[in-house]
């Protein structure tokens, strides 16, 4: 299987694009449990389609970008899942098959192919948690694009001009994923170990970085919106405050990238013992070192739960596998390696349809997807709020109030000893207010009290805790 896919023929990308298909398509098909970050995105893509102004009219700390792109998507349906699973799939073909050029082109190992996409890919589909279009996955496409602007256009020096693409590349991925921001990082060190004026070509890389940052700020600015932007994203993002519970839990996913890590690890080892000729394929293994090095702190920033996470990992891990599949000695064992890693990914993959979840120790992905919950079945359609953290109610039902995050809704709801936060809240509730409410934090009695002429008109239903506007 090797030696096919070390061929670059187009036949080899055919194969490749029905090997990917034919390891995702079967629990795509049976249908993946909706996961947390998609309910948020799509209230967030629901919102925006409705008008509502990222920031100003919606308490979330969604990237712009990403959140830009969830609205545009509901134009094409009311809450298209389908297509949130087809995008994800395609950015991750994109990915494979960009960072595959990117290694044939610049020569960085002696041999050529498909066999980086194929690693990428393959890996990539060791978890549903990929299946998921997240911030993370968008926002690390830019990345890869950026990759082959960070490399020198010959071997004996950096075309400068390149460099500001780079960095605008990276700007964007940042807007879809602040933590990304990091990979600045990776810039400096290729602009120091390519770069003939280091300090020069990294503030042209600084310069393309803040310029996405540029025009963001000039929108959010002439839509008065500026402050909201700065409170409601950039300070809980950096502060780590956000989506910690979007994803898979850190055990489950340190148990998912045993395999990867295993992977990594082999082909740093193999790579040590392998003599590489050009002194650019040196600089290359050690920009891979730094990337891997980077990656592991953009996911110590998302506290190791981003949705996604393990997409930061596969650039390296491709990059290392090289020297894990090329020849040896005995040219059946990376044959008999790639086999045992196609089985694993298997095996890992659908091990709750395989019912192998007690042999591998590591739960289903579906476990900690959305799940409806009972009290509220006879809600559906319905605008609602929820005092709480709890958000699937909103799974059968519409958001109506801007108090989406409810970590961030506390600029309000914590504050009601204050006039402004009574302010908002009377605000944002006039225009609109939302037909059920649901009280998990018990504080209704303190809102009736405080802005009667709006919360004094809902009753107690039959359910406890639920609330339905009487007029």
């Amino acid at each position: 299987m090797l030696q096919f896919f070390k061929s670059s023929l187009p036949t080899r990308l055919f194969a490749l694009l029905l090997l990917l298909l034919a390891l995702r398509l079967p629990l795509l098909w049976l249908g993946i449990a909706l996961t947390p970050v998609e309910l948020r995105a799509l209230l967030v893509g629901e919102r925006l389609h409705e008008g509502a102004l990222l920031y100003r009219d919606l308490y979330d700390s969604t990237a712009p970008l990403s959140a830009a792109l969830f609205g545009a998507l509901d134009f094409v349906g009311s809450r298209p899942v389908w297509l949130y699973r087809i995008l994800a799939l395609l950015l991750l073909a994109f990915q494979a098959l960009r960072f595959n050029f990117v290694l044939n082109r610049a020569d960085v190992h002696p041999e050529r192919g498909y066999v980086g996409a194929l690693t990428y890919l393959l890996i990539g589909s060791l978890t549903t948690d990929l299946d998921t279009m997240s911030p993370l996955l968008l926002g690390h496409s830019f990345l890869i694009a950026a990759l082959s602007a960070l490399l020198p256009t010959s071997r004996e020096g950096y075309d400068n001009r390149r460099l500001f693409r780079a960095g605008f590349l990276v700007g964007v991925g940042a807007l879809c994923y602040l933590p990304l921001a990091l990979f600045l990082l990776v810039g400096l060190f290729a602009v120091i170990v390519f770069a003939a004026n280091s300090f020069r070509s990294f503030l042209l890389l600084v310069c393309g970085f803040l310029f996405p940052y540029a025009v963001a700020t000039t929108f959010f600015l002439y839509t008065e919106s500026l402050p909201d932007f700065a409170q409601f994203h950039l300070q809980p993002t950096l502060q780590g405050r956000v989506h910690e519970t979007d994803g898979l839990p850190l055990w489950v996913l340190l148990r998912l990238l045993v395999l990867p890590g295993l992977l990594v690890l082999l082909g740093i080892g193999r790579s040590f013992t392998t003599s590489l000729g050009l002194v650019f394929q040196v600089k290359f293994l050690q920009l891979m070192l730094v990337w891997l090095v980077v990656a592991v702190a953009i996911a110590a920033v998302g506290r190791g739960m981003a949705t996604g996470t393990l997409v930061l990992l596969l650039p390296p891990l491709t990059y290392f596998s090289l020297f894990l599949w090329q020849k040896a000695q005995r040219r059946w064992l990376p044959e008999l390696l790639l086999l045992l890693v196609i089985g694993v990914v298997v095996v890992v993959r659908y091990r709750a349809v395989l019912h192998l979840e007690q042999i591998v120790q590591i739960p289903a992905e579906s476990r900690y997807a959305v799940q409806p919950n009972p009290r509220y079945d006879f809600l559906r359609g319905q605008r609602l709020l929820v005092l709480g953290p709890d958000q699937r109610p909103y799974l059968h039902n519409r958001l109506a109030t801007p108090y989406l995050d409810w970590g961030l809704a506390q600029v309000d709801f914590g504050h009601l000893r204050e006039y402004d936060a009574v302010f908002r809240l009377a605000h944002n509730f006039h225009a609109a207010p939302p037909q059920y409410l649901i009280d998990q934090a018990g504080l209704l009695p303190e809102l009736q009290y405080k802005v009667p002429g709006i919360f004094s008109h809902y009753q107690p239903t039959n359910t406890p805790g639920v609330y339905r506007l009487q007029r």
